[in-house]
């Protein structure tokens, strides 16, 4: 077994601190668009919500440390399409993470270089990080700390720079800006869609769940903890400063660049410049988080046989270059398509983030009724967590409410996606449909005919040829029932291999194989094959067997272990639980 160096807490935090302190960069000019002098108190409430999803992530993950986020929490708890549906979702999230760190960083450049074109310019840098991550050049550990603690001291002194300027020239604009008419009339309807749109600066929370097992242990809980403190400190105060500092005229004037305003206003232009610069290597950050992280996922939905199996394709350098491809096409026609506009491309972002983080609270629910001897270091309380899932409901009725017309670019993405992969789920109705079809052209044309059903059937066997694996201890005929027809329902294969394992000496239960023998019978699509082996059930095993048997070791499943299981899931390399 490999014992590679894990990502330490500042490492793990760094990276996936870049991707959520972003959005302190923009996030206070959307709170205050809709909140206006209340954006900070909505801010507060955001960090609230975000304070329930730590213990809500830290049970989810703590239980199946797995790369993967939602993708994984679902694979392991219901069935293989809910899981898609979560990762299609996690593509779009990336995918606007991209496009808006793109965009924001260049039009903070644009604040330093004034005759940058900043739609191409955002082209050129999602070409550049396709062609680095092409080349094999991931996001360095090293890199990624220093960007995020010279963004860190940045901030810092942009809020300690904000507040020595109102220290010397006082509260009047502060005064003047609560003078001004509440946004939507009433505080409670203020609150509620700068709320909405405020759940943009926790986008980036659910990043540290995709690497998990890249972490030492113990880590991925202070990276939560960590990414908590940094935006509900720095989001609603510099809410408040720009409020207090700034004419509300000039925060709409400079949406996209609020942050180095707020910096030359406040300190000069020595740091608007400062921010402007931190802002372009932090977004810039960002968007590499993105491309690394939809690689790893959409990867994984392909070894999966979610996604076609040409996106496992890989260069020189070990990248799978055609997922990447495909993952910057969507970027430029998202970019193309919103005119590189902050409203329409956050509204994308927050529905599908917050969908996300809907099905990680939905996600916990089913851990916790499906899972429940598992052990896990964290527990999230059933009104914790029906908490959290109704704030996020909220926030995504609120984003839909302000901009129903954001919801239709999300569509025109989402539901393509989701089109595609469930003609992947469901290619072996679709191949017995095509069979059909060609039958009926037996009279007209059998040659015809005769060439369409031994296409048809070759696919057929060429899909269900690969051959799963269940480990079982002896489990009632209840539960050999529900792994076969998990199998038959998730799953391409007419084969299945139930392997249990023996002390030396040992005889296994005869009654199992009199329970294997029957279902075989029920379940006259899946030839079962009855395995005894003597040995221990672990990591190393698991190796072995796998490159036996060729069988890839995320298609062999175990029930769910107990506390006395005394391997962490980790460390079996992606076995799935599915009972």
């Amino acid at each position: 077994m490999s014992h590679e160096k894990k990502l330490n807490e500042l490492e793990a935090t760094a990276i996936c601190g870049n991707d959520i302190s972003s959005s302190c960069l923009y996030v206070s000019a959307l709170a205050i668009a809709y909140a206006g002098q209340y954006a900070w108190i909505a801010l507060l409430i955001v960090g609230a919500v975000l304070y329930l999803f730590r213990s809500i992530y830290g049970e989810v993950v703590g239980a199946l440390p797995l790369n993967g986020g939602a993708y994984n929490v679902l694979l392991n708890t219901t069935s293989k399409r809910n899981a898609a549906l979560a990762a299609c979702l996690t593509i779009l999230s990336y995918m606007a993470t991209a496009v808006i760190s793109a965009s924001e960083a260049m039009h903070y450049l644009h604040t330093l270089w004034h005759g940058l074109p900043i739609i191409g310019a955002t082209l050129g840098l999602l070409g550049l990080f396709l062609v680095l991550t092409i080349l094999g050049i991931s996001e360095s550990a090293k890199v990624a700390v220093a960007i995020f603690l010279v963004h860190l001291a940045s901030l810092t002194l942009l809020v300690g720079s904000a507040v020595w300027y109102l220290a010397t020239n006082g509260l009047d604009n502060l005064h003047l800006n609560f003078q001004l008419p509440v946004r939507g009339g009433s505080i409670v309807t203020a609150l509620f869609f700068g709320f909405s749109a405020a759940m943009l600066g926790i986008s980036g929370f659910e990043s540290s769940a995709n690497f998990v097992e890249e972490q030492a242990r113990g880590v991925f809980a202070k990276t939560l903890r960590n990414m908590w403190v940094v935006v509900s400190f720095f989001n609603p105060v510099i809410a408040f400063l720009a409020i207090a500092v700034l004419p509300m005229t000039q925060v709409g004037e400079h949406t996209e660049t609020l942050l180095s305003h707020l910096g030359t206003t406040t300190g000069g232009r020595w740091l608007g410049m400062l921010i402007s610069v931190d802002a372009v290597a932090v977004l810039s950050g960002a968007v590499l988080t993105s491309f690394v992280g939809v690689s790893g996922l959409m990867k994984r939905m392909t070894l999966d046989r979610i996604l076609p199996q040409f996106f496992l394709r890989e260069n020189k350098a070990g990248s799978n270059y055609l997922i990447l491809l495909t993952f910057f096409l969507l970027c430029v026609s998202v970019l193309l398509i919103t005119g590189g506009q902050l409203g329409p491309l956050s509204g994308v972002y927050t529905i599908s983030f917050l969908s996300v983080m809907a099905f990680f609270a939905l996600g916990n629910f089913l851990l916790k009724s499906k899972r429940p001897q598992l052990p896990r270091p964290v527990y999230a309380g059933i009104f914790t967590v029906l908490l959290a899932f109704i704030g996020i409901l909220l926030a995504l009725y609120g984003n839909i409410k302000i901009h129903p017309d954001y919801l239709i670019v999300f569509l025109q993405y989402f539901l393509p996606t989701m089109a595609l992969v469930y003609i992947m789920l469901n290619r072996t109705a679709i191949l017995n449909l095509g069979l059909a079809a060609v039958n009926s052209f037996a009279e007209h044309s059998p040659r015809f005919s005769r060439l369409g059903r031994l296409f048809v059937r070759r696919q057929l066997r060429e899909l269900h040829k690969q051959e799963f694996v269940f480990f079982t201890k002896g489990d009632n005929v209840s539960n050999l029932n529900k792994v076969m027809a998990y199998v038959v329902e998730n799953e391409f294969t007419n084969r299945l291999k139930i392997v249990t394992l023996l002390k030396p000496g040992e005889k296994f239960p005869q009654e199992l194989l009199t329970d294997i023998r029957v279902l075989d019978r029920a379940y006259e699509q899946i030839e079962v094959d009855f395995v005894t082996m003597e040995g221990h059930f672990g990591p190393k095993l698991i190796e072995e067997l796998s490159a036996k048997w060729n069988i890839p070791k995320n298609f062999m499943f175990i029930g769910s272990p107990g506390n006395q299981f005394p391997y962490h899931i980790s460390e079996l390399g992606g076995v799935r639980l599915i009972i």
